[in-house]
């Protein structure tokens, strides 16, 4: 990389090209020196690259716009091009809903106005711009109010500004600014409060008065504002290095902005029915989702007394370079701990980091993206942030049974992977309480899960090595056995039984096909033992030859897939298929998951028939104390909802290539034509038509691009065939969950309240956590091993009181809302179905909050 570019990257830093000189002053200067030369030669190389820094470093922003304000002094074409090309991308982001863009080019513009390249009073006609449509989006009678949530992105971007730029704004244009202060409070009135309902990382058990007037994150974001102008807009996470040279700057000269438009609304205003209510709001909070949602797990008194608006700036800041910094981990790492703040945030760090990776419904990159910078981060500090993070776990720990089912599985994913990668190194002996609590007790239910996944990723032998601080932890390991083959030597099952066994080994051996085999089974084996013994010494058989490794498996299924397809025809058999899987893997649940997700993925097995057996008494008394059968759902249903999604973005690719056939195909005809219609002379005669080599090459042309559009016309119709039979496969899929979990909750819930709670009166006393004792982490004289200051490893054994029931109740609701939340897209186009055969008026009033939430749909509707 060039040394310009290199400077133009590393600008705020302490690094080897600056000399490691950390001075702002300095370094923009030094900078400056070199771009302002190098854009004589090469100014269309910095152009894109200076607005490219500043778009994915947004932290950077204000070195960047003060660097830009100097630039403007002494070439003021340059920076010309530069705002409008700024304005460019800024209303093409408008327009198409790209909410990062959006936010960043308006902070940009922001901190320009800081710079005097732009004038004040053309930013705060952009803002005005938002404003405006915003509020006539929320109006009842002339908007559309389900699209709130594009509304109040627009305000969030309007106030996320003013950090940056709110003094320069106060001190230059005044009454501007106050008209656009008072237009948000006016917006802000009218709104709809936003809800954290079916979104929260913790469940929301009793709807108190504090929790039901709690502000949202808009209004929280106000508020901060408001502190942040009674203060005279003096923050410390905002560096303004515009301000030492501001005696230069003064003198530039600023641009005006052109006006920026938003997009006209989604739909004819008027007055929409709930269904058609829910499914704008839904697609309006996927286009233009909440960012951020603050789990507060750490006391009070471990982050620092900052202001309320410094917070958000590093929130801001950890966020951004999350997002723009994605595929470099090492480097997002050393961004982080880097920030340009005067203060340490490690607290809040982790605190914005838990809020990304526990996001509902889903965060906004794979949560081992999450899990990759934890690690690099606590390698980059290794005195501190290791405590920080082990004090959230503990804080987690504390209040997992409030936790959301969701986030709980992703919270042991995480916990078991992160101990992976350092020696599976934790103070079990902390939580060898959970021995005394019930079986089904959350806190329970998670070490026991942790540990399961902790085998998977290593071996059993090395996790039990690990709790050898907490030996009584071993009870709570998976089982070391490896397959139960019902037909091995030791088991003393049925010499017949067992021969047929060795007969089709040696028939594997002997490389027989799958078409012998089936003759074989229907001839010789299934008429003299029944379907049931036949089905077991098939499945169980072949699944001991595949036993050795995942690709041992995929090979024999391959290979004699068909065998079991033929036999299991129907549901009822699959049921029993998926029921002779599970006896074989019982003592490795991992297993068990994956060869039945690949016998899915072979169509032996169909959805609906995992749905029956994970629904069967086999399993639902587990539904409390087991991860296992719902992960076996949740790759069923995410299976089937991939397949749907993929067949839409190949619908969607060859419409595209329909497009582009029809144009090649319209533009090959055009030029046959023309060629002849023109009149070419031959032997001394005029003849109709030019050379007759090039007509038939063009007629040759004009073929192949009607034969490619025909072509791309059948595939597209062959996959909307497709479409259509997967739309019809997941709405029975989605059905039949439904009501199974109807029928299940249907007996347990016969006799709980019907007033939307299953806690007994005195859980929240009983279950009440001192956070500020329970998370509060301190490092030993050595620095190296955090001490314990909390009373975890002497936690009241008899402080979780549900019995059984409330518990099962509880966890299979939670699973009911977590699946509606994450497939809440299709649901809402199968609603109606829905509400004509599940949500009906005799629902009980839990079921209905459960999948209401999931949806974020109003339960008075």
């Amino acid at each position: 990389m060039s040394s310009w570019r290199n400077l133009l990257l590393r600008l705020g830093e302490k690094c080897p090209e600056y000399a490691g000189n950390a001075d702002f002053k300095d370094q923009i200067e030094a900078c400056f020196s070199v771009i302002r030369r190098e854009i004589e030669h090469s100014g269309n190389d910095v152009f894109p690259f200076l607005i490219q820094c500043a778009e994915q470093l947004p932290h950077k922003i204000p070195l960047y716009g003060t660097l830009i304000g100097l630039l403007n002094l002494e070439n003021k074409e340059f920076v010309r091009k530069l705002v409008e090309n700024a304005q460019i991308n800024l209303q093409d982001a408008l327009e198409t809903g790209q909410c990062n863009k959006i936010r960043i080019l308006m902070r940009f513009l922001t901190v320009l106005m800081c710079s005097k390249v732009i004038q004040p009073s053309a930013l705060v006609v952009v803002f005005e711009s938002l404003l405006s449509s915003a509020a006539t989006t929320v109006d009842e009678e002339k908007g559309i109010p389900s699209w709130q949530a594009r509304a109040d992105f627009y305000i969030t971007c309007i106030l996320s500004c003013l950090p940056w730029g709110g003094a320069e704004l106060v001190e230059q244009v005044p009454e501007e600014i106050e008209r656009v202060m008072v237009g948000v409070e006016a917006y802000l009135s009218i709104r709809r409060r936003v809800s954290d309902a079916g979104v929260s990382v913790f469940e929301d058990i009793e709807e108190t008065n504090d929790a039901i007037n709690e502000k949202d994150l808009l209004e929280d974001l106000w508020s901060r504002v408001q502190d942040l102008s009674n203060r005279g807009w003096k923050l410390d996470s905002v560096p303004r290095p515009h301000l030492s040279f501001e005696a230069q700057l003064v003198s530039g000269k600023s641009h005006d902005l052109s006006p920026v438009s938003c997009p006209e609304q989604p739909g004819p205003p008027g007055v929409l029915s709930g269904i058609a209510f829910g499914r704008q709001k839904h697609e309006a909070e996927l286009k233009y989702p909440q960012r951020i949602r603050r789990l507060n797990i750490f006391p009070s008194n471990k982050i620092e007394d900052l202001q309320p608006i410094d917070r958000f700036v590093v929130e801001e800041y950890l966020l951004d370079v999350l997002f723009f910094l994605n595929g470099c981990r090492k480097e997002c790492a050393a961004y982080m701990v880097g920030l340009p703040v005067p203060f340490r945030y490690e607290y809040l760090m982790a605190e914005t980091i838990f809020s990304q990776l526990l996001l509902l419904p889903q965060p906004p990159f794979r949560p081992i993206y999450y899990t990759l910078v934890i690690i690099d981060l606590c390698k980059a500090l290794p005195g501190a942030f290791p405590a920080v993070i082990a004090g959230a776990v503990r804080a987690l720990f504390d209040k997992i049974a409030d936790l959301d089912m969701e986030c709980r599985t992703r919270l042991i994913l995480w916990f078991s992977h992160h101990l992976s990668n350092f020696q599976f190194i934790w103070p079990w002996e902390e939580w060898a309480y959970v021995l005394d609590l019930p079986k089904w007790a959350p806190q329970r239910v998670f070490v026991q899960e942790v540990l399961e996944r902790e085998v998977r990723l290593s071996y059993w032998d090395k996790i039990k090595q690990s709790v050898e601080n907490a030996p009584a932890l071993e009870e709570l390991l998976p089982p070391k056995g490896g397959p139960q083959f019902k037909y091995s030597a030791e088991d003393g099952t049925d010499p017949t039984e067992r021969a047929v066994s060795l007969e089709l080994k040696d028939m594997v051996k002997g490389r027989k096909t799958a078409r012998e085999m089936i003759s074989w089974v229907e001839e010789n084996v299934f008429p003299a033992h029944g379907f049931d013994i036949t089905l077991g010494v098939v499945v169980q058989t072949l699944l001991d030859i595949g036993s050795k490794s995942f690709t041992h498996l995929i090979t024999v299924l391959e290979r004699y897939g068909q065998v079991i397809a033929k036999m299991c025809t129907d549901d009822d058999q699959q049921v029993k298929l998926i029921t002779e899987v599970s006896s074989y893997w019982q003592n490795n649940a991992q297993m068990t998951a994956i060869a039945i997700d690949r016998m899915m993925s072979y169509r032996l097995i169909s959805n609906l028939a995992i749905v029956r057996w994970v629904f069967s008494s086999l399993n639902v008394d587990l539904f409390h104390i087991s991860d296992s059968p719902w992960e076996i759902l949740r790759n069923a249903v995410s299976k089937t909802y991939n397949r749907i999604s993929d067949l839409r973005k190949e619908i969607s690719s060859l419409e595209r290539s329909i497009v582009l056939a029809e144009g090649a195909a319209s533009r090959a005809r055009q030029e046959l034509e023309s060629a002849e219609s023109k009149l070419s002379i031959i032997d001394g005669e005029p003849v109709l038509g030019e050379n007759h080599v090039r007509i038939k090459r063009l007629k040759s042309y004009a073929e192949k691009a009607k034969e490619e559009e025909v072509s791309v016309r059948e595939s597209l119709e062959a996959k909307e065939a497709l479409l259509a039979r997967a739309v019809d496969e997941i709405e029975a899929l989605f059905l039949s969950l439904y009501k199974s979990f109807l029928t299940a909750l249907a007996e347990p819930l016969h006799d709980a309240p019907r007033d939307g709670t299953l806690r007994p009166s005195g859980h929240a006393d009983d279950m009440t956590i001192d956070l500020e004792d329970s998370s509060v982490m301190e490092l030993d004289k050595d620095g190296e091993r955090p001490k314990k200051s909390h009373p975890n490893g002497s936690r009241e054994r008899n402080g979780y009181n549900l019995d059984e029931k409330q518990q099962w109740c509880l966890t299979t609701l939670g699973y009911l809302k977590a699946f509606t939340r994450q497939y809440a897209s299709e649901i809402w186009q199968h609603i109606e179905k829905l509400d004509a055969e599940v949500l009906t008026e005799d629902i009980h009033p839990l079921v209905r909050k459960a999948i209401y939430c999931g949806l974020r749909r109003p339960l008075d509707e």
